[in-house]
């Protein structure tokens, strides 16, 4: 094999398998389960060239088979860990694959991934905390034996790396900012905690066998922003404040961890430190490597945090991401429909019509709703300036209140729109015990759990009704979507108007258990033995109205 990656199904390890096969090489991954292959295809990745070897650096690796070149990115990456649980793995595995690197007649190379904090650094575990101390202790130890046994050998000093599944340390402050706990910036001003994104760390990695022996890379961004200004990008990219005070790591150490939310060892990388990142760069620039803008790194791996509910959960519809402070799922230039989300809902209530539909979509949150931020613009407006991208002629199909918004824009944009879906429109039935009627509180809305916002809204328990009960929990959320209740019930009237003013062809959708009032010259369909959200209860039944003649 031309290479073998040791801890090849985790973080770092899996990007730089794809890496290395995407050049065409034939690369062994060293997994004690495969969840490798699964994560490859899911990229598109061609595995023609992959052998999967069974090995767990923590026991005998006699039986792994040869390689020029040797990685081990393996690494037991926790805060909280025991010393001896941290020590088997990121010491003596770390030890055994270079025992083992030494019996092979043909290595290349041995790249140890080590970490960006352990330079002159002593492996004090009462004050670093397992999982840094074991990575001191590693990197001492590597060297010392590497030089024993004359393996050539070549060390890689990531800091924080970020990209998709990444879900430690600064992805904790991220998490607290998206959900209004972080009220202060740990450290002080000129806080440094650099990063480097995941795709290029692995193609830098790549690169590193080809490169004398001895050397050790920092592989960093210099240009990352101290932490406030770090912070504040992402929060501007997320549509949020960022906080402005900050609590000295002095003063966060001798706080108990129930009152700062801190893990205590997280506060050692709490520093103003710079690193001697000279080789990495000239590495970089030998073989045509670009460091991608750090700024934009950073929104890119927020719209996969936001995503991914910080790892708890699987995107609903994709692509997705942030634009313009508004969460946008989908296609956002050539759509065949769009979606326009109810309350309390978010974007991922489209997820079962979408599996049916089997076209392009644009399904974004609601300003103010869902993940998106508060719009400084009439929703109508801010639904033109969603629009102006878009190069087809799409349905619009919107649901409960954002039928309003649907309709202003389909009268002042009839050439924008093929026509026009409103699904359970509440200007066209009867005032009762519905959603825009009992969800006036916001307190209670931020209290529901999943199952409970199920059973008031009269549906299963699903992901969509989950994603949205997380969202009530939000800073803000759940009293907008208050308002937003409020503002539909009291528009009542005008919403009836507009609707006798467009021009372009209208059919509404609405559940037997929900029917609208009185007689409307516009195309109907009831679905039956359904409430308000037929969409998310009988997808394929409102698909059925929403495809072409005949389907696809």
């Amino acid at each position: 094999m031309d290479a073998i990656v040791f801890g090849a199904a985790g973080f770092i390890g899996r990007s730089l398998v794809a890496e290395l096969l995407g050049r065409g090489q034939k690369v062994g991954a060293a997994v004690r389960k495969d969840t490798l292959t699964p994560w490859l295809e899911g990229r598109g990745v061609d595995t023609s060239g992959l052998t999967l070897v069974q090995a767990d650096v923590t026991r005998p690796l006699d039986h792994v088979p040869a390689a020029r070149d040797v990685y081990n990115t393996a690494a037991r990456f926790a805060f909280g860990l025991g010393v001896q649980e941290a020590r088997a793995v990121n010491v003596q595995g770390a030890l055994s694959v270079v025992d083992w690197a030494a019996t092979l007649p043909e290595l290349r190379r041995l790249v140890h991934v080590s970490g960006y904090r352990v330079s002159g650094a002593q492996a004090d575990y009462a004050r670093l905390g397992a999982y840094e101390a074991s990575k001191v202790e590693a990197d001492h130890a590597v060297r010392a034996r590497a030089a024993e046994l004359k393996v050539p050998l070549s060390i890689a000093n990531p800091s924080t790396v970020i990209g998709p599944g990444q879900y430690l340390g600064l992805a904790s402050l991220v998490e607290n900012l998206w959900n209004g706990r972080l009220t202060a910036l740990p450290g002080g001003a000129d806080t440094f905690l650099p990063v480097v994104t995941s795709d290029f760390f692995a193609a830098f990695l790549a690169e590193i066998p080809a490169e004398p022996e001895g050397e050790a890379y920092w592989v960093l961004d210099d240009s990352t922003p101290n932490l406030p200004g770090l912070i504040a990008a992402v929060a501007g990219h997320l549509g949020m404040g960022a906080p402005r005070r900050h609590i000295p790591a002095g003063l966060l150490r001798r706080l108990p961890r129930r009152l700062t939310g801190a893990d205590p060892e997280t506060l050692s990388f709490l520093s103003s430190d710079r690193y001697p990142t000279a080789s990495a760069r000239a590495l970089a620039d030998r073989v045509g490597l670009r460091w991608p803008p750090v700024t934009d790194a950073l929104r890119t791996w927020a719209d996969d945090l936001v995503a991914s509910r910080f790892g708890r959960d699987t995107p609903r519809i994709t692509p997705y991401g942030f634009r313009e402070r508004t969460w946008v799922a989908g296609e956002p230039y050539r759509p065949a429909y769009v979606l326009l989300h109810g309350l309390p809902m978010n974007a991922d209530v489209w997820a079962p019509l979408a599996g049916h539909l089997r076209a392009p979509l644009l399904a974004p949150d609601l300003p103010g709703l869902g993940r998106s931020a508060p719009g400084e613009r009439p929703t109508h407006e801010w639904l033109a300036r969603l629009m102006e991208p878009v190069r087809t002629r799409p349905v619009m199909v919107a649901h409960s209140v954002a039928c309003l918004p649907a309709l202003r824009f389909a009268i002042e944009h009839p050439d924008r729109i093929d026509r026009l879906v409103l699904i359970a429109p509440p200007f066209l039935q009867a005032p009762g015990p519905r959603l825009h009627r009992s969800f006036l509180a916001a307190p209670l809305m931020r209290r529901m759990t999943a199952a409970r916002l199920a059973g008031a809204l009269g549906l299963p328990d699903g992901p969509e009704v989950g994603s949205a009960a997380a969202d009530l929990r939000r800073p803000g959320v759940a009293r907008r979507v208050a308002a937003a209740a409020r503002t539909a019930h009291a528009g009542r009237p005008v919403a009836r108007a507009l609707l006798e003013r467009v021009r372009v062809p209208v059919e509404i959708i609405v559940g037997s258990a929900d029917p609208l009032v009185g007689e409307l010259g516009h195309l109907v369909t009831e679905v039956a033995g359904t409430g308000h959200y037929p969409q998310l209860t009988h997808p394929a039944a409102v698909a059925g109205r929403l495809l072409p003649a005949g389907g696809v």
